[in-house]
């Protein structure tokens, strides 16, 4: 680098905010942007160090009546390890490899479709194992993330990206939504699923799910798995609050049509019968026509629950997913005919088939 580059370098940086430049002479040619490039290999190199132990190959094998098997990822929590149901749906046997090439028969103790999560148990962990830590706080939008798993069965694989989106909906590959999910533009692939998904702290914010494109792939919140995954562990299962309601978004030409000054929250369009929204939540019970578009009106227009906004449907599960249980009594918020209300109703445990 000469030295009209080197300086010009400088006032770019400065210019920019960047700080103290590093070794502007014409021999280093080294910039404080260089430096922190340098640093980031070197830091996601410890986090790769630190973690990567922890995380596994999930080898499937399915019996013969079964689909076949296949590999997918997984990591240790609590002497146990953690990967997504689909990966493991079918097993009949499950070999766990770390990354020491030890190989160890695991069996899975208990699964969940709705979160998409399952919990194996593994007898005799190899010395080096520790066992990674979920985070106990939703990362921020724009956080750097590192996926680490088994991509198209390449083990011990490591990829680099950052926190796109929060609080997103996904429908499973069995059809059940999975809230409060955590999307990324770190790559992920076939192969990925049930691996961790985690910071530069080396804390765990969300277990892989699947990819959708080159830059969108979803983990299951950290904060979702640390409820769900215990309970498997100790049960086998786990309970997942229960409303019983359908719901649409209240969007512009709903908030026309029904005389709502923003349009902002859920409405009810279906309850289910005996669910414990019957006979407490009133769904939508007619349509007007806007510009050939069937607009549902009437019914309860849902804005908060326990005093929490929820101004979208992926607000509402969410919620109902990471802040309530079975047997809770929730104060849901509602607007009817033009007024605000405050009704309460008591969750129950969620059936095999659900609207929301």
């Amino acid at each position: 680098m000469t030295q009209n580059r080197t300086q010009a370098t400088r006032r770019r940086l400065l210019r920019a905010g960047a700080g103290t430049v590093i070794g502007l002479s014409a021999l280093s040619g080294v910039t404080a942007q260089e430096g922190n490039e340098q640093e980031f290999e070197a830091t996601y190199a410890e986090v790769y160090e630190e973690t990567i132990d922890d995380v596994v190959l999930v080898n499937v094998l399915g019996g013969e009546d079964e689909p076949p098997g296949g590999v997918g990822s997984g990591f240790v929590v609590d002497d146990h390890v953690v990967t997504n149901e689909h990966v493991v749906q079918n097993a009949t046997d499950v070999e766990i490899q770390f990354r020491d090439e030890q190989w160890r028969a695991g069996e899975v103790v208990g699964t969940d479709v709705y979160s998409d999560l399952a919990v194996l148990e593994v007898e005799d962990l190899p010395d080096a194992v520790d066992g990674l830590e979920f985070a106990a706080d939703q990362p921020a939008i724009g956080q750097e993330v590192l996926a680490m798993g088994n991509p198209l069965g390449l083990d011990a694989s490591l990829s680099q990206g950052i926190v796109s989106g929060l609080d997103r909906s996904l429908l499973s590959p069995t059809g059940f939504s999975i809230p409060a999910a955590i999307q990324t533009d770190a790559p992920v692939d076939p192969g990925n699923s049930g691996g961790p998904l985690v910071t530069l702290e080396s804390d765990v914010v969300g277990v892989v799910f699947a990819g959708a494109g080159r830059t969108v792939g979803f983990a299951i919140s950290a904060q979702l798995a640390d409820r769900v995954v215990p309970a498997l562990a100790d049960d086998g299962e786990y309970d997942h609050a229960y409303m019983g309601v359908g719901v649409d978004p209240v969007g512009a030409l709903i908030a026309e049509v029904n005389d709502l000054e923003d349009p902002q929250g859920v409405l009810i369009v279906d309850v289910t019968d005996d669910a414990p929204a019957d006979g407490v939540l009133e769904p939508a019970d007619d349509v007007e026509i806007i510009d050939g578009v069937a607009v549902p009106t009437g019914g309860d227009v849902v804005v908060a629950l326990d005093g929490e906004e929820i101004p979208n449907q992926d607000q509402l599960s969410s919620y109902l997913a990471l802040e309530t249980s079975p047997g809770d009594d929730l104060e849901v918020e509602v607007r009817r005919d033009g007024d605000s209300q405050t009704l309460e109703l008591a969750l129950e445990e969620r059936p095999e088939t659900d609207l929301a």
